[in-house]
């Protein structure tokens, strides 16, 4: 085998593993938040909660971490264990201000304890501005008492995707890797 059309061969096997790197599922995590199987799910100790949130005012897309803009927002907590159902839910948003030692306040919304039979938790609360929040939710009742923090931003806009990023770089890396080997000629070549 010619060493050009190894080169080349190599060139196209590292092109390869970078966009299949680039497309990979991915798992986010953002604290007690994570984005698995195309679903936003909140732990809480032991329990699962599908969290699914959406601006009616602004956006039709839902998100599962940040909260892309200012203004009403409405999050939705349901259960995924039908153990959760006769146990206590509070719901707490405070701003992140580093320290959690006064909660009443920083709290930016608060649903007390309750028990939701229907296994759904409805949070609607207008955000006047931008800043970093953290959200609580917290499951009492149980063995022991469970607490999920997760951080989260407002009005920070959507993050640009990864691959909208890393796909036209590799893109241009391949488009010049082909260029370059289409020009340089084998060294043991011989005109004629």
């Amino acid at each position: 085998m010619s060493a050009r059309l190894i080169e080349m061969k190599q060139a196209l096997f590292a092109i390869i593993l970078a966009t299949g790197m680039v497309f990979t599922s991915q798992a986010q995590a953002h604290g007690g938040l994570a984005l698995a199987e195309d679903m936003c799910v909140l732990t809480v100790g032991p329990y699962r909660m599908h969290f699914t949130g959406y601006q009616p005012l602004s956006q039709e897309e839902e998100f599962c971490e940040d909260i892309p803009e200012t203004g009403k927002t409405v999050i939705a907590l349901d259960y995924i264990q039908e153990e959760l159902r006769p146990l206590k839910t509070e719901v707490r948003i405070i701003r992140d201000t580093g320290s959690e030692a006064n909660l009443d306040e920083i709290t930016v919304f608060h649903l007390p304890p309750k028990v939701y039979p229907s296994a759904s938790i409805t949070v609607d609360h207008t955000f006047p501005e931008k800043g970093k929040f953290v959200g609580l939710v917290t499951v009492t009742g149980g063995a022991q008492d469970y607490v999920s923090r997760f951080p989260f931003s407002v009005g920070e806009g959507r993050p640009t995707p990864k691959a909208a990023i890393i796909a036209p770089v590799v893109l241009v890396l391949a488009v010049a890797a082909f260029f370059f080997l289409r020009k340089r000629k084998p060294a043991n070549q011989n005109p004629s």
